[in-house]
């Protein structure tokens, strides 16, 4: 069953869909300042260091962790459809991320849509991984995280360096991943009622804004249900049970696993679309996490670091 304190997530994706129903002609910038309140129901994680950079003109946070490995980053991709969310909704919630593997991440504060559209944001988190590669970071001590629109983004990402020819991270960990540009997972309708936030509407809309008029929605660097998947590091997907999405996530990885990559795919019962918000708050969103870091830190090297 789960907690009480998980309520809390629902309340806050109720609120937005209602908001949404009520003003269908919300403004970009009424919408992104509604996403920014996304990291509200996370606690803080507290014992952290905020740095903002650019990476080679994209913008990006760092949170490093007190006495944490310097030689180790995640890089973490804000979700929120491409159009919104942000490093700064996202701060607490990847700064927990952080502090349980025990090294730093690097926040990307990719280009949105619609002033961005696709290829842009995949493209900005390329750059700012191949930014990382710059710095000194071995591919071997990096790991990519990312949720919903950010958890596809964590694949194409990949995929991108690939065709650039740079070596790949060493794992990659999507939460709650949205992949389908299609809107073709049975769960879509079927968790309709279940799933607080995720609606076909939503789904159809922001898919039409990332793609525009000439881009298709079976490009693989937008939908990476039509990627070869062949060469790709250790997967780690989390998904919640209720979530409208949840078959996104069961198709990306049973693809991964035909193409032979090493995949870890685990369905947390009766969560909400990127219940991990609720770290430092709740049961689940802290085990989630902790999951997440128990997964990656030997990938890293990192296994000895936080027993």
């Amino acid at each position: 069953m789960p907690s009480k304190e998980s309520d809390e997530i629902k309340v806050l994706y109720t609120g937005w869909v209602n908001a949404l129903v009520a003003n269908p002609d919300m403004s970009i910038e009424e919408t992104r300042r509604m996403f920014e309140h996304w990291g509200d129901v996370t606690g803080e994680p507290g014992g952290i260091d905020y740095t903002e950079v650019d990476t080679n003109g994209i913008q990006a946070m760092w949170a490093v962790p007190k006495d944490s490995n310097k030689e180790c980053v995640i890089l973490c991709i804000h979700g929120g459809g491409y159009s919104g969310g942000s490093m700064y909704s996202h701060r607490k919630l990847f700064g927990h991320v952080a502090k349980a593997v025990g090294c730093s991440a690097l926040i990307v504060h990719y280009r949105r849509t619609p002033e961005a559209t696709h290829p842009g944001p995949v493209n900005d988190c390329a750059t700012a991984y191949e930014w990382l590669l710059k710095q000194g970071y071995k591919p071997e001590n990096i790991a990519i995280t990312g949720d919903s629109a950010g958890g596809a983004l964590a694949i194409t990402t990949m995929l991108v360096a690939r065709e650039k020819g740079l070596p790949l991270p060493a794992a990659s960990m999507p939460i709650s991943p949205w992949v389908d540009m299609e809107a073709t997972g049975d769960t879509i309708d079927a968790h309709a009622d279940k799933d607080c936030f995720v609606k076909r509407f939503l789904v159809e809309h922001m898919a039409e804004v990332l793609l525009g008029e000439s881009g298709s929605k079976k490009d693989p660097l937008a939908n990476p249900l039509y990627a070869d998947f062949s060469g790709l590091p250790p997967l780690f997907i989390q998904v919640g049970g209720d979530e409208a999405l949840l078959d996104d996530s069961r198709r990306l990885a049973k693809l991964a696993q035909e193409a032979g990559v090493d995949v870890n795919f685990k369905i947390y019962p009766e969560m909400q679309h990127v219940f991990h918000f609720l770290v430092g708050n709740a049961p689940e969103g802290d085990q989630a996490v902790q999951d997440m870091a128990d997964w990656v830190r030997p990938k890293l090297g990192l296994a000895s670091a936080h027993p």
